[in-house]
């Protein structure tokens, strides 16, 4: 099949390259989200989508919006014969929709109905599922809610961060992906309506959400510093300012301390829970790069009873 490729960030690009690979499709071009500003100097950069796809000679689009007419008409020039999706990051308009013939098919991070929205990965480690996966579905005007085509399952485990989970899920489901246009080619998969039972959302994750609330058991704190890992980031206050709280670690025997109370020893800083303490591992000052808890707490010099939160 003739196809035209959707999507934007890194976790992509490894579908974009399995379709690339493919000797049954043609990727005849890709659409992808405009330049952006990043960095210090806050200079335009192309999404690595788009320079995954110029390094292989093929054709870029960049609408400001799906529903352009100049992408549209472009779009319907090529002719796609389907259009794979990968975290593209723009809602589709139905007449982008209805343009290829065997439509737009969506990779998403979830065993859907379980999941839809902008976060799938992130929410499945908040919410301590042991499971998870990946599904290609046909886009339809609603939220993540079109028929299934195929799913892998992907087990998550214990010290999993959203981005070590998200990066697995990204490699087993760009094979899938392929798998999927080999089966609408050949005719061999008919999608199957999602049940209307087991739906969960996934919005994004806002700064606001990472906020630690050190009342919450230790087994919370744990999943919110790693289901907010890289992005947004779990984070707390300490003597007024923000301290990014990279991992923690579990320290079941240890329960004197006080919800957010710091206690200090000559190798570890740990910090009390609903439950029991957390050790805190890796930490970022407001302003400074990573750095072990303990090199922390040495260098602010913790006083007792200080605490973390507001």
């Amino acid at each position: 099949m003739r196809l035209v490729f959707a999507g934007t960030p890194e976790v992509a690009v490894p579908a974009l390259d399995a379709l690339i690979a493919s000797d049954r499709h043609e990727v005849v071009a890709v659409v992808t989200r405009p330049d952006a500003p990043a960095g210090r100097g806050r200079r335009l950069v192309a999404s690595p989508v788009a320079e995954r796809a110029a390094e292989a000679g093929i054709e870029v689009l960049k609408p400001a919006k799906p529903r352009d007419e100049d992408f549209l008409a472009r779009l319907r020039e090529i002719a796609p014969d389907c259009c794979p999706v990968v975290a593209y990051g723009a809602l589709l308009p139905k007449v982008a929709l209805d343009i290829p013939a065997h439509g737009w098919v969506n990779l998403h991070f979830s065993l859907l109905p379980a999941w839809r929205g902008a976060a799938p990965v992130q929410h499945a480690v908040l919410a301590g599922d042991e499971v998870t996966g990946a599904s290609t579905f046909l886009i339809e005007e609603g939220l993540d809610s079109g028929p299934v085509y195929g799913v892998v399952t992907e087990e998550v485990r214990a010290t999993d961060t959203s981005g070590d989970l998200l990066t697995r899920l990204a490699l087993a489901g760009a094979g899938l992906l392929a798998a999927t246009m080999d089966g609408i080619e050949d005719g061999t998969l008919t999608p199957v309506p999602q049940p209307a039972d087991g739906i969960t959302l996934a919005p994004k994750l806002e700064v606001e959400d990472a906020k630690v609330d050190w009342t919450a058991p230790a087994l919370r704190v744990d999943r919110v510093v790693r289901g907010c890992a890289p992005a947004p980031g779990a984070w707390t206050v300490f003597r007024g300012e923000r301290l990014k709280l990279m991992t923690v670690g579990s320290v079941t025997d240890r329960t004197d301390l006080a919800p957010g109370e710091l206690a200090v020893t000559k190798k570890a800083v740990y910090a009390g829970t609903g439950s029991h303490a957390v050790e805190l591992q890796w930490v970022q000052p407001q302003g400074k790069k990573p750095m072990r808890g303990a090199d922390w707490a040495r260098g602010v010099r913790i006083g007792e009873g200080e605490r973390l939160g507001e």
